[in-house]
């Protein structure tokens, strides 16, 4: 395997809607470039870029394929990703990584949910893109409606290079060279004259590709006046500057089944697509990296996955230096040293040993100890540290149970070690709800972390509906006295305390026979307050002595609220008025009284369950939003507006948790696989009395079980 400079790597990313023909077209450009000897197929199982189990089982992209081909003095490093909305942290990964997005489009179908959703992850990463519209040849696929569609929904920067040649043909017609290429199957070119059918569009869309990239160039613009015309030359230098700049987004044609405009397409991205030197440096926690082969080295995990026989595969970008075998780096988040073992160029399942990477370049290493997903490796010593990737807020939750006793550990372990290699899943460990919960993106993602960890640690697991973490609190206001005495011979315990009990919703306003004194204000682990005013005169209770203790024992009631047993928060608790023993009064006693009052108080004050509430965001399509909204109503969901995004209408609601389990399922139902929805926790709110019955009755049934 050759070394390459960063300026002859090029790492592209495939993104868009699932069945787009990423994968496909992965495989014609390894195909193309002699890297392999026969296509494969998604439906045979047999492509180089979908390889593992899981993938073959759904016949479709589950995790993101490293590749590599070698065009024309070029490493093009190519980041199959999944179009599944499920394995959108795949997506993201990549494109932390990658130089420019390639959006693979089905002429068929057009823009799909999954190309929106990728490109708002390359508009915050200002990832240079470009399209693919692939399937040219199937019954459905309309050039001039597809990019309708594209131009409709990402502005007229989308800039057709090409149009079909003609239907039945293996040819396509460039407008940037003027020519019709035919192509064979190995992906040789023949450059013909266009045919006179077909000259007069490419002659027009030939002058607007020309007049699209001088209108982004001063200098071109100059040229372009003067002579009414650019060379090759001058409009491949202005589609390149327009790319880094996202100011055009060329448009290409493939037929990626039959291997149909694949090689033209891998010379467009050699020659103009821009190389990790031109590129602006990534986004930083701290430092800065150049793309230079002879700095500290700088290297960036954006990967992780165990293989088997092998064991633990880091995929990495070098972002400054040269990596080497045998080199000792630190890692900067773990504060631990790595020595690299062996690197490699990587094509799926097979490997290639390399000798070294340089700046610019992606690769693999394996069997680094303390190294996973996010993690900067760098020089000892220095202070560069790449920022981490974002990955999306999981969008289901399923509590996670071992089917065999005994395998909590290793179950736990394995989740762990998903997690790692995977941080758009996320686990949780309720522990008042004795629950263990793992989230993801959809039941999708969920059924292969469930896969990798029983054929990866022998744990068999099953999902099941997860608890819902309620809350109590009051609503009024009660006041109650308690007298905790016990004597068994020789010092007893007397305790004798009054308290009130209301909402803390507002500064103290202390009632007409009441004081106030002292005031401490306790915060709970789900930030909910509790505010405790002492309102004693008189010395009744020695509240230097106990108010410590009156505190501890309503902090204890709290964990187990009187209504349901659930956490108890924004309660306000004066201490008003009492007695003491001048012998047989202690803090534990003390701390008994206020625990016994408090739960008195509490249940005689209105108490109320609140739920947690979710902000939710729904992308659909318009045909489907009457279906959207009217389940939405039997969710208990109040709508808060609805606006456009892109090409889809966004529904603004918020909805109670518990009624969106299983939501992504739904949604995908209801819209064929065309919605899409987001959730960010907004609070707790009070839930109808009705449905706090039927709660209430539910732990009560729980419990006596």
């Amino acid at each position: 395997m050759n070394i390459y400079d960063a300026d002859h790597v090029r790492n592209i990313a495939l993104v868009g809607h699932q069945g787009s023909g990423k994968t496909t077209l992965a495989e014609a450009m390894l195909y193309s470039a002699g890297a392999i000897q026969r296509m494969g197929s998604v439906e045979e199982s047999n492509t180089v870029s979908d390889y593992h189990p899981s993938e073959h089982e759904r016949d479709m992209s589950v995790f993101t394929s490293l590749l590599h081909a070698e065009w024309e003095g070029h490493k093009i490093n190519i980041l199959d990703t999944p179009g599944y909305l499920d394995f959108v942290g795949e997506t993201v990964a990549a494109l932390k990584v990658a130089d420019a997005a390639l959006f693979v489009i089905d002429a068929g179908e057009g823009v799909q949910v999954g190309t929106e959703l990728a490109w708002g992850y390359t508009e915050r990463t200002e990832t240079p893109a470009m399209f693919v519209m692939n399937k040219l040849d199937h019954a459905t696929s309309n050039f001039e409606a597809a990019l309708g569609k594209i131009r409709e929904r990402f502005g007229r920067a989308a800039t057709p290079v090409q149009i079909p040649g003609g239907v039945g043909t293996r040819s396509i017609v460039d407008v940037l060279l003027m020519k019709q290429i035919i192509f064979d199957e190995r992906g040789k070119m023949t450059f013909n004259d266009i045919d006179e059918e077909l000259a007069a569009r490419a002659a027009e869309l030939h002058n607007e590709l020309v007049e699209n990239i001088a209108e982004n160039d001063e200098s071109l613009m100059e040229l372009y006046f003067e002579k009414g015309e650019l060379t090759e030359d001058e409009m491949r230098h202005g589609l390149h500057d327009a790319m880094i700049k996202r100011q055009l987004f060329p448009v290409f044609l493939t037929v990626a089944r039959e291997n149909v405009g694949v090689s033209r397409l891998m010379s467009f991205i050699d020659n103009v697509c821009p190389s990790p030197a031109e590129m602006p440096p990534p986004h930083m926690e701290q430092g800065e990296v150049a793309t230079d082969p002879s700095a500290s080295p700088v290297a960036f995990v954006f990967r992780t996955m165990a293989e088997e026989h092998v064991g633990e595969y880091s995929f990495i970008r070098v972002y400054d230096g040269t990596l080497e075998q045998g080199m000792d780096l630190d890692n900067a988040h773990a504060n631990t040293s790595e020595r690299l073992g062996g690197l490699f160029a990587i094509n799926g399942h097979e490997r290639d040993s390399v000798q070294k990477l340089v700046a610019g370049d992606i690769g693999a290493t394996v069997k680094l100890r303390h190294t996973g997903t996010n993690d900067t490796l760098r020089k000892k010593g220095a202070k560069t540290v790449v920022s981490p990737i974002e990955f999306p807020a999981p969008r289901m939750r399923m509590a996670v149970h071992s089917t065999k006793q005994g395998d909590e550990d290793k179950m736990a372990q394995g989740l762990h070690q998903l997690v790692k290699e995977d941080p758009g899943l996320v686990i949780e460990h309720d522990a008042h709800l004795g629950q263990i919960t793992l989230a993801g993106q959809g039941e999708q993602h969920l059924d292969v972390a469930k896969y990798r960890l029983l054929h990866r640690f022998g744990v068999d697991i099953e999902f099941t509906e997860p608890k819902i973490s309620y809350r109590e609190t009051v609503q009024g206001r009660a006041r109650t006295s308690y007298r905790h005495k016990k004597q068994s011979g020789g010092a007893g315990q007397f305790a004798d305390i009054s308290i009130m009990v209301e909402p803390n919703n507002g500064p103290f306003h202390a009632p007409d026979d009441m004081k106030q004194r002292n005031e401490h204000t306790l915060e709970t682990d789900w930030g909910a307050k509790i505010h405790f005013v002492d309102c004693i005169v008189g010395g009744v209770i020695d509240m230097q002595r106990f108010f410590g203790a009156i505190q501890k024992g309503v902090a204890d009631a709290l964990r187990e609220g009187p209504v349901a047993g659930y956490p108890v928060g924004d309660v306000r608790v004066v201490i008003y008025d009492g007695s003491m023993h001048s012998v047989d009064s202690n803090e534990n006693a003390f701390k008994s009284a206020a625990k016994a009052a408090f739960k008195a108080g509490f249940r005689d004050a209105h108490p109320t369950i609140l739920e947690p509430v979710v902000d939710l965001e729904v992308l659909v399509p318009e045909a489907q939003m009457g279906d959207v909204l009217g389940d939405l109503n039997t969710r208990r969901a109040r709508i808060q507006g609805m606006d456009t995004e892109g090409v889809f209408q966004k529904i603004q609601a918020h909805v109670p948790e518990s009624e969106l389990y299983r939501y992504s399922t739904a949604l995908r139902s209801m819209t064929a696989g065309r919605g899409l929805h987001r959730t960010t926790f907004s609070g707790y709110e009070a839930m109808p009395r009705h449905v706090q019955e039927k709660v209430v009755a539910e732990r009560v049934e729980l419990e006596e079980a």
